[in-house]
């Protein structure tokens, strides 16, 4: 088995470039499968859980090859979430795997959820939810007690470097193979061309013309070169620690948000209570979160992101029965013989029952 799998991974650094445009071709085509044949959608769904899971590997083993190889180097320098990431993944092994149990759940619940609905009673299927969301839960509260910080998203490093720019001729391709063949000896420039260095003259109908602008100014140049205080900042300190129980009670909110959200929807409720509930905890958590300062820009963008997502309640409970699910049929109607348009229509109207049928595909959290 691990002789197998070593091969596998030399022959994925060996052809690193391909294998990431087969990813991205394939998932694309998830997009536009549901409503082709029966049961697209369950296949859809498996094709996108085994790419996001493949892929989690594949930039796991990637990263490491790129931090072994001493020939890699980096166009541009790690963003502060890899970094951060990465620095307590390293640091803390608890971290690390459960960190990448819940981007687990997080790839399969949704197909998880199909089976499920094929397989067993509603009342089961809705078990079946609250348990996955209990799972991700417990989940989110170990990362947030290790790091003592607000649980950023993806909590793992997410892919950041050119599959082209890792050397494949070098020393390290698979961190568990043995070195691989030497690479070929650099060409030779034939004879009757090492002569040829004298230069033409230049024409002057060739000759670009002066520049009409004063060149750049040296603080304009150099600006955007400088280091910042989150460049020089150890990675684990990029996000402040929690410091009171209010910013406590504010990060608890919000990671049991979902699984209260499930369990209300699991007792058959058809009113707005559930999803007038799940907005007040989210409101409540937003009121009682600290305002980072302007150099925190990594838990800035973390709830910016927090902030962002709350527009998925359009597509939940009374909102998305009475206002966004005729607004978008509506939509998809007028435009169905309309050119170009007519295909996003048509994509429209597939999802469109997926929403109103599985849990997951209307609450991405």
């Amino acid at each position: 088995m691990s002789s197998a799998l070593a091969q596998y991974e030399s022959f994925l650094v060996a052809h690193v470039s391909t294998i990431s445009s087969l990813e991205s071709s394939l998932r694309s085509i998830t997009w536009i499968l549901p409503g082709r044949f029966k049961d697209a959608e369950l296949a859809s769904e498996a094709l996108s859980a085994i790419l996001n899971v493949m892929s989690m590997y594949h930039d796991t083993l990637l990263a490491r090859v790129a931090q072994t190889d001493p020939k890699y180097k980096p166009l541009l320098p790690s963003s502060a979430h890899t970094r951060y990431t990465r620095a307590w993944c390293d640091k803390d092994r608890r971290y690390k795997w459960a960190a990448r149990a819940l981007e687990l759940l997080r790839f399969t619940e949704l197909l998880v959820e199909m089976g499920l609905r094929r397989k067993v009673s509603r009342q089961t299927r809705w078990r079946g939810i609250v348990v996955l969301e209990a799972i991700k839960a417990l989940l989110r509260l170990v990362l947030l007690r290790i790091t003592r910080r607000p649980l950023l998203s993806p909590p793992i490093p997410e892919r950041e470097f050119d599959p082209d720019s890792i050397p494949t001729g070098s020393d390290t391709s698979s961190p568990t193979l043995a070195p691989s063949s030497p690479p070929s000896s650099v060409l030779s420039t034939p004879d009757h061309l090492k002569n040829n260095h004298i230069p033409l003259p230049p024409h002057p109908l060739l000759t670009p013309p002066p520049p009409t602008h004063s060149p750049i100014p040296v603080e304009e140049f150099l600006l955007p070169k400088a280091l910042t205080t989150s460049s020089v900042k150890a990675p684990t300190s990029l996000v402040k620690p929690l410091a009171n129980p209010k910013e406590w009670l504010s990060e608890i909110i919000y990671h049991l948000r979902p699984l209260v959200y499930a369990i209300m929807l699991s007792s058959g409720r058809k009113d707005t209570k559930p999803l007038m509930t799940a907005l007040a905890m989210e409101l409540l958590a937003l009121n009682l979160r600290r305002v980072p300062s302007q150099s925190a820009a990594l838990e800035r963008s973390e709830y910016a992101r927090r902030d962002r997502d709350i527009i998925w309640y359009l597509l939940r409970g009374s909102i998305w029965e009475s206002w966004t699910k005729p607004k978008l049929e509506g939509f998809a109607n007028k435009t169905a013989h309309t050119p170009l348009i007519g295909v996003l229509s048509a994509l429209v109207k597939d999802w469109i029952p997926l929403i109103d049928e599985y849990y997951y595909c209307a609450y991405l959290a």
